[in-house]
């Protein structure tokens, strides 16, 4: 446990890249938003943005380059692949619990404030993040785990099989979600599909994703075994 932490420790060297860049360009996205809330009168139900989804992005990022740019020092350190994936996923379990706090913390304010005084909705996403706040949590939790893995299996991808295995990654995954939508439209069934949706409780979603993220999580796994450094 205490090589875990070491592992999550080594990657919190670089606190521009974990901490600042991520919350710096959220603030940015913020005010952005704010600055132009305060120049138009809102529309009726308040102003809504996806202003939130830039730290996810950027999470996702910072999964890649967990796994491309300090990846080879860290093997250099004596640490095997494995005790590195593993300590990585730590602190990302440690950045989904704080960072997801933290937003749960600013959805609070705004709910309070009426929206900032501008009727604005930066943190309070319609449906997924527009409950209780523990629902809050846990849908930021799963987010941001889900995003930091995902861009670990990219970076994973590219350092086992380089450029061409990135683009047969990325190009699978497009064949995939082609063919879902080959079958929803060959069957007629697109009313369905839609139902389906609309009838989907936040909470099943967030159960949903939160075993993509386990998934997601086992699949880096197996893929570390042999990246190549």
């Amino acid at each position: 446990m205490k090589t875990l932490v070491n592992v999550a420790r080594y990657h919190l060297v670089d606190r521009i890249s974990y901490v600042a860049l991520p919350w710096g360009i959220l603030a940015f996205s913020f005010l952005i938003n704010l600055a132009i809330g305060a120049m138009a009168p809102p529309p009726q139900g308040g102003i809504y943005t996806g202003g939130l989804v830039s730290i996810y992005i950027f999470l996702l990022v910072c999964g890649s380059l967990s796994m491309t740019r300090e990846l080879p020092f860290g093997l250099m350190l004596g640490i095997s692949r494995r005790v590195y994936y593993l300590g990585t996923a730590l602190l990302v379990l440690a950045l989904g619990i704080v960072y997801g706090l933290a937003l749960t913390l600013l959805q609070a304010i705004e709910r309070a404030s009426d929206g900032w005084s501008q009727s604005l909705h930066f943190f309070r996403v319609p449906w997924i993040m527009d409950g209780p706040w523990y629902q809050t949590w846990v849908s930021s939790f799963v987010l941001l785990v889900l995003f930091f893995l995902y861009g670990m299996w990219y970076g994973l991808v590219y350092r086992r099989w380089s450029v061409v295995g990135l683009v047969t990654f990325i190009v699978a995954q497009m064949l995939v979600a082609l063919a879902v939508v080959a079958v929803v439209t060959l069957t007629h069934n697109w009313t369905g599909f839609g139902h389906f949706f609309t009838t989907l409780e936040a909470p099943t979603l967030i159960g949903v994703l939160a075993a993509l993220t386990i998934a997601l999580g086992l699949g880096g796994f197996s893929t570390i075994r042999r990246a190549t450094i």
